[in-house]
């Protein structure tokens, strides 16, 4: 049986930074995730039908230190302004996906605070990672615990602990039975033991069949994580890379050799539907990490027509920049406003993507081949598609099978006996 993320189109909000959140935790409730309404019928002009909407737990700062794994943050509103929005976004068949931050928690969680109060008395001291009483940390803690990567305002939960466990998924339970969301996608998840996202897919199978588990991995063998008994999906860093970099350095060989050993005849995730994307809330935006910017509509093009599932960060539909500093990530989650949008041959040709990626079904399967590749071209097929791609400075020629082929992106139909010429900084998706 299909599931619905074949043919799915994800939007990535960071919702703090989106809505212009105090940077710190106030505790003043202001009912800001209310305005996500006025986005639907952006959403629904770009084909989407899956809102990814990043930390949204109660948390001290930036979302992933979490405080309160039951409410949302006061600085969004309250659950039941949340409730009312899940039931908007179903209400126009958009799913809800949200993040779940499971291996770590803020200092100003209730389990620490505890621990913090009354120390070895606290029966919640075997709820963190390593968690003792003969060392310290840069916090002056008269116990040590694990972090994060070295971060010890984010403590790492000890999920070998079954009572941390049932916390989390007790959590999962509310968020499906009282919003009924659809998915989650897993913070860290190269982080957290396997053992419990065996429990989580067992647990949330048994709740709703089709709910979807993806988790954040940067390096790695996806197949560790994405497999009949944990996760269905992870994030593709490994094409996000290939994609921008092929174009900065005009080597389709790149991104290709990617494709291929994904999805290929003898492709390593032939059965997986990999989560892609070109910008998230880590990385620098598209618009920014290319050294062209004629290139960021190949770029789409690649997103929405390669193997798995095509996310889209919020903003850069209409190519919005920023890049990362050494110590910060705001630049990336910016304040934005629905009168920000302007409507451009990006936005515009994003928006045909979205409807080709929903309408034909040679992008609802796994299926690649690759047809033609040169430094600066590249063709490759999906079922009874042709993408052709085209990063050089000048018309280029390629060599395709000889057919007539209707041009999906702007409808024209085109006789091709042995070779097709793309404008430069130009893409085709051909429909035999």
């Amino acid at each position: 049986m299909n599931h619905w993320t074949q043919n799915a189109i994800f939007y990535h909000i960071y919702p703090l930074g989106f809505f212009g959140c105090e940077k710190l935790q106030t505790n003043q409730t202001v009912h800001r995730i209310n305005e996500l309404e006025q986005w639907i019928g952006h959403l629904r002009s770009l084909h989407v039908n899956a809102l990814y909407i990043g930390p949204l737990f109660a948390s001290s700062s930036h979302g992933y230190d979490t405080i309160d794994y039951y409410e949302i943050d006061p600085r969004l509103g309250t659950n039941e302004d949340f409730k009312k929005l899940c039931q908007k976004l179903h209400e126009n068949q958009i799913k809800v996906i949200l993040d779940g931050v499971f291996n770590h928690v803020g200092r100003e969680f209730w389990a620490f605070k505890d621990v913090c109060e009354k120390k070895w008395d606290s029966p919640y001291k075997e709820w963190f990672s390593n968690l003792h009483f003969e060392g310290t940390t840069p916090y002056h803690d008269p116990f040590y615990y694990d972090s994060w990567e070295g971060h010890y305002e984010l403590v790492k939960l000890n999920l070998y602990n079954q009572n941390v466990c049932d916390h989390l998924l007790q959590a999962v339970n509310m968020w499906i039975d009282e919003f009924d969301i659809d998915g989650l996608r897993l913070d860290a998840a190269n982080c957290i033991p396997p053992h419990f996202f065996k429990q989580l897919k067992n647990f949330t199978q048994s709740k709703k069949k089709d709910f979807w588990l993806m988790g954040e991995v940067i390096h790695g063998d996806y197949n560790q994580w994405a497999n009949q008994e944990m996760l269905d999906s992870v994030t593709n860093y490994e094409c996000y890379k290939g994609i921008y970099s092929s174009h900065n350095t005009k080597n389709y060989f790149e991104i290709a050799y990617a494709f291929n050993r994904q999805h290929g005849d003898h492709g390593i995730y032939k059965n997986l539907y990999l989560y892609n994307f070109v910008d998230n809330h880590d990385v620098d935006r598209i618009a920014s990490a290319l050294h062209d910017p004629r290139d960021l509509k190949n770029v789409m093009t690649l997103l929405y027509t390669m193997c798995g599932i095509p996310s889209l960060y919020y903003g850069s539909e209409w190519g919005i920049t920023g890049k990362r500093s050494k110590h910060s990530d705001e630049v990336l989650r910016p304040e934005v406003h629905l009168n920000d949008i302007k409507q451009n041959d990006v936005v515009s040709h994003i928006q045909k993507l979205g409807e080709i990626k929903i309408k034909e079904e040679s992008f609802h399967d796994l299926h690649y081949q690759q047809i033609y590749l040169t430094n600066e071209q590249f063709v490759f097929q999906r079922n009874n598609c042709l993408i052709a791609l085209n990063c050089a400075d000048h018309p280029s020629e390629v060599k395709i099978p000889e057919g007539t082929y209707q041009n999906l992106l702007n409808d024209d139909i085109l006789h091709i006996r042995s070779t097709l010429t793309i404008q430069a900084h130009d893409s085709l998706i051909l429909k035999t």
